[in-house]
């Protein structure tokens, strides 16, 4: 039996934007660390704990408050003081960004030819649509359903069933696009086809049916 070429295997694509469309430039920081007598990453691993990072995920709490709660936890753990600290936790705050343009380019696909609905779905801050626009990307997609925005996080499931609504289809035809192992697992448990992201060529091999379902047939 063959498969039919021209049946697609998902109806809508939710993506992540972090470490998938949008990537940060760790040097600045790095720099800071070094200077500072801690070892590179010394700053991520303390903001990124969900003590920490949590509420602003959620909204609870602004970036500039994220600030200060990682400056407290590195004070906590008495790994630098809070003068030493608090340029480090600004500097993570602040990490210049840019997108991967072989990955917008994809999705820029998805939505303009092969016309599926295309929702960003992202733990982020709310200062999310601002960042989107400072990249050109405000018109990307055809929803962004951000943490901040909607008071939960991945990989909790209400999040997810956020996205769906969005996207007009049942779960079973969402791909869903994710660097994070632990969001790949949740967007499985819902059915849902994913992509544990790595690299803009893995997403290529993934969509080509979508994109294989609108060309012409081969002419024999």
């Amino acid at each position: 039996m063959t498969t039919n070429p021209l049946i697609r295997p998902f109806d809508a694509v939710l993506c992540d934007i972090d470490n998938v469309i949008r990537h940060y430039d760790p040097a600045p920081l790095a720099a800071l660390e070094k200077a500072a007598g801690v070892a590179e990453g010394t700053t991520a691993r303390i903001a990124f704990t969900p003590e920490v990072d949590l509420p602003m995920l959620v909204g609870t709490i602004t970036p500039r408050e994220w600030v200060e709660a990682i400056t407290a936890a590195f004070v906590r753990q008495d790994v630098l003081t809070e003068a030493a600290a608090r340029p480090l936790a600004a500097a993570l705050a602040a990490s210049p960004f840019a997108a991967d343009e072989a990955v917008v380019a994809l999705l820029r696909r998805i939505r303009d030819e092969a016309r599926l609905p295309l929702v960003l779905v992202s733990n982020a801050s709310v200062d999310l649509e601002d960042d989107l626009a400072a990249l050109g990307l405000t018109a990307l997609a055809d929803h962004v359903v951000s943490s901040a925005r909607v008071g939960v996080a991945k990989p909790d499931p209400r999040i997810y069933a956020i996205a769906v609504e969005h996207a007009g289809v049942a779960a079973e035809r969402c791909l869903f696009v994710d660097d994070s192992r632990e969001n790949i697992d949740a967007a499985l448990a819902m059915g849902m086809s994913v992509l544990h992201y790595r690299e803009p060529g893995g997403l290529r091999a993934v969509l080509e049916p979508a994109f294989a379902a609108i060309r012409p047939p081969a002419v024999p």
